[in-house]
């Protein structure tokens, strides 16, 4: 669900717009001075990290710079430390830390996206299915609802992610780390939505670690492997909109 259905940077003004409104806001009810722009300033770098206001991401540096050097610039928090305006960035940082700038940021895969799945894959009750970078959880409750019956568990790298993956997903196993490290050997079927540069890498793993008749699923981006070489899939699923969804059997 988009929430500033929107073309940019109109997401960035409102977000502005709302940071200077809370900041009045709390002005006005006798906040103190340090409250009055470091909470409008950490929300605005909260709001920066949906990507229905900010989708890359210099634009969410960009949405959560614009209060605290917009404040500074009009001279209205010249008496604040400056430690305060690194709040933003901490966000930020929490959210995608450094060794995650490798993967991809965050894109919730859409509600029902994989409620078409078992027509075309059938899995016993009870397979153990594996969420590669679940990001907020969105995968793994698509996931759930394609296989009620299935062990899901999800790895997310950030802090941020993982703590509100594990809050809106308390049926599956979610872990932190990097997701480059579990062995999927396990997994009856790896399910990931990362970025067209990251396919190699995740194929390649995929034919090292899973046992043949195993599954990788993956939103928006085909398998290819370094060479640029696609690998064929068993069946190519097409979301409303045109969005595909790549499935491919182990061999």
């Amino acid at each position: 669900m988009r929430l500033w259905p929107l073309p940019w940077p109109l997401p960035a003004a409102l977000t502005w717009l709302l940071a200077w409104a809370l900041a009045w806001v709390l002005h006005q009810a006798g906040a103190p001075g340090w409250a009055v722009w470091a909470l409008p300033a950490a929300g605005a770098a909260l709001l920066a990290l949906m990507p229905a206001v900010a989708a890359t991401r210099w634009r969410q540096v960009f949405v959560a710079a614009g209060f605290p050097v917009s404040a500074l610039a009009l001279g209205q928090a010249a008496a604040l430390p400056a430690w305060l305006w690194l709040v933003p960035l901490a966000v930020l940082l929490l959210a995608y830390p450094r060794q995650a700038w490798r993967d991809a940021p965050v894109f919730p895969t859409p509600a029902g996206a994989l409620r078409a799945l078992p027509a075309h894959v059938a899995l016993p009750p009870g397979a153990a299915i594996h969420d590669a970078g679940c990001g907020l959880g969105d995968g793994l409750k698509a996931l759930r609802e394609a296989y009620p019956t299935a062990q899901l568990s999800g790895i997310e790298w950030s802090w941020l992610w993982w703590a509100v993956a594990r809050l809106r997903c308390p049926w599956a196993r979610v872990q932190r780390g990097d997701m480059w490290a579990v062995d999927w050997s396990a997994f009856e079927m790896v399910y990931l939505f990362q970025r067209p540069e990251s396919m190699p890498r995740a194929l390649e793993k995929a034919r090292r670690e899973m046992r043949p008749g195993t599954w990788l699923v993956s939103l928006e981006f085909e398998g290819r492997d370094a060479q640029g070489h696609a690998h064929a899939p068993h069946v190519v699923l097409t979301l409303p909109g045109g969005r595909p969804v790549w499935v491919y059997r182990l061999h």
